[in-house]
């Protein structure tokens, strides 16, 4: 009999550890759930059609991301609240990937400064929301490429907020000074400064590539219209991400919209990543054969910096790679460049 994955066990051992407000907070989706609930189970509705007889002797899992070495095409996503998973938040998260030698996104709501982040060494990409007060943006951004952001993750999914059906007490009503925007500018903002911008267009795509000389990923995008409308306004990458179930409910699961989003960004060097439900190297093999260069992990590296810190967020992405490197043994493939979409169909 086969032990149990230490990944499927990180959830329980983390609620343990966490309360339960914060539990919840990572944890849920928006509204009644149901995208949040569909999400892996969309990535697990593949089937695969492997290559036999196919030489995979010498299986090499390593890639880039926007000319940003990795030793697996398997990155963190940026999120928030990591000080209430671990007291160092995301010191302690970015050593983890680092030992791994991946990626980490940052969210624009941290509780560490770009500052502190940047003498890390490690690789690491600004999640930024454009505020109605574009000045807080502004000098936001500023601090992150002066602290060496390597690119700005726009998330577009979020002109409001996704409403959560909370009971009791919320993340909001325990979170303390310092655990998350730590970024926030000096001044007197007020609650409106702070909304989210509604009145986006493709323009702050070069916006913000102008403002920062980083290249911009775009997160948010389920559509392939959406997706060339941002390849044309000059997106270097594109996430395909509901903002895990985080935002519009009922939103289509990220493993069906990833094949339609890959075939209108074909041929324009556009880079796609996708997020969302994946928890497995079969997840990963269909997302990479789909036309993903690389996935985001999002709950999963949470639940393990509350497990077990900076070790843990290594041994979660660590073992990722190497159910990746199984699956594609078995698939009949070497490397994640040599996958095609004719590798996988849903199943029927």
């Amino acid at each position: 009999m086969g032990r149990m994955r230490w990944i499927d066990t990180l959830e329980a051992a983390a609620a343990e550890k966490l309360p339960e407000a914060v539990h919840r907070y990572f944890r849920q989706g928006s509204a009644g759930g149901v995208s949040v609930g569909e999400a892996t189970a969309a990535w697990s509705a593949y089937r695969f059609r492997p290559h036999v007889l196919n030489d995979v002797s010498a299986i090499d899992l390593r890639t880039t991301v926007l000319g940003v070495p990795v030793d697996a095409p398997i990155l963190v996503s940026p999120s928030t609240m990591h000080r209430m998973a671990d007291p160092d938040g995301e010191l302690a998260m970015a050593r983890g990937v680092g030992a791994a030698n991946s990626l980490l996104g940052i969210s624009s709501n941290a509780g560490t400064r770009f500052a502190e982040l940047g003498a890390t060494g490690v690789p690491w990409w600004l999640q930024i929301y454009v505020l109605r007060n574009r000045e807080i943006t502004r000098r936001m951004l500023d601090a992150a490429v002066e602290a060496g952001a390597r690119a700005v993750v726009l998330t577009v999914d979020t002109p409001v907020v996704g409403r959560k059906e909370d009971d009791g007490d919320t993340v909001w009503d325990l979170a303390q000074p310092g655990q998350f925007l730590a970024n926030l500018p000096d001044g007197e903002w007020s609650d409106d400064d702070l909304d989210k911008a509604d009145d986006l267009n493709p323009d702050v795509i070069g916006w913000l590539a102008d403002r920062t000389g980083l290249p911009v990923v775009v997160k948010g995008v389920l559509r392939g219209d959406d997706a060339k409308r941002c390849a044309d306004a000059g997106a270097a990458g594109i996430i395909v991400s509901n903002h895990g179930g985080r935002q519009l409910d009922a939103s289509i699961p990220t493993a069906q919209a990833l094949p339609e989003v890959a075939e209108a960004v074909a041929g324009t060097g556009v880079e796609l990543y996708v997020d969302g439900g994946i928890r497995r190297g079969e997840h990963i093999l269909a997302a990479l054969a789909l036309g993903a260069r690389a996935v985001f992990v999002g709950r999963p590296a949470l639940w393990a910096l509350t497990v077990d810190s900076s070790a843990g967020v290594t041994r979660l992405l660590t073992d990722l790679g190497e159910e990746l490197e199984h699956t594609l043994s078995l698939v009949g493939q070497p490397t994640p460049s040599s996958l095609t979409p004719d590798l996988v169909t849903l199943r029927r």
